[in-house]
């Protein structure tokens, strides 16, 4: 009888041993996380750099136990934008979800708990982004011409139509071209932080054609640079 009371103490004892060793953070308790998941939108072609606040649907979630290196579980916001992790032990965790680069690649926004035993806690809203423009910024200036035919001058005012070019510092050729639009202003969207060289072409009364060079510094995102003056062209109609 002791040995068949000696070999089942044997075989519970490692049950018991993992049981014990068991109690942090994880499923297996009386706790709740839940929270808000918000969408800030930031459409493209949109010279403001607006943004539109937005419920987040249909939005994976991510819960980290404790210190782990890989999340634990993962759920999907509702409709209103709400996600809940239910039966969980007390301890800390931390919640995240992902925003959207216009490259595509995705950052993690996060926010970290303490988690009583039994009890609710609201995390803080985590306001993931998306949208083409979002990371980037705005170039924005104006061309000014002077109109000559035959070598007669026939006026001047704001450029209309006139094209504009944007290169990265130390580069050859422009990656985007756009022509001036109403009152001389054109610009440039979903710029990422660098240094630009700005330009467009001018005449002589020669008719022969130069290039004029602005250098920019696009320091922070979600910003509307201005050049420091118009260009200044010379147009032969």
């Amino acid at each position: 009888m002791k040995k068949i009371v000696f070999i089942l103490i044997s075989l519970l004892f490692p049950a018991f041993v993992f049981m014990s060793c068991n109690k942090g953070e994880g499923e297996g308790g009386t706790g709740t996380i839940e929270g808000y998941v918000k969408l800030i939108h930031h459409p493209d072609d949109d010279f403001q750099l607006n943004s539109d606040t937005l419920v987040a649907a249909k939005t994976d979630v991510f819960i980290v136990y404790g210190d782990e290196d890989y999340f634990g579980d993962d759920v999907e916001t509702g409709s209103d934008g709400k996600y809940r992790f239910e039966y969980l032990r007390p301890g800390e965790y931390t919640v995240y979800s992902y925003s959207t680069l216009p490259t595509g690649e995705k950052i993690p926004v996060s926010a970290s708990v303490t988690l009583d035993r039994g009890a609710t806690v609201q995390v803080p809203v985590l306001y993931i982004h998306d949208g083409k423009a979002y990371g980037t910024s705005i170039v924005k200036g104006r061309v000014y011409a002077s109109y000559y035919h035959n070598g007669s001058w026939e006026g001047e005012g704001w450029a209309y139509e006139h094209r504009v070019y944007i290169r990265r510092q130390g580069e050859t050729l422009p990656f985007d071209d756009t022509r001036v639009g109403p009152e001389g202003y054109f610009l440039f969207q979903k710029l990422q932080p660098g240094i630009y060289d700005v330009f467009t072409v001018t005449e002589n009364l020669n008719e022969i054609p130069e290039f004029l060079f602005q250098t920019i510094e696009v320091g922070e995102s979600g910003m509307i640079y201005e050049l420091e003056e118009p260009f200044s062209v010379i147009i032969n109609v």
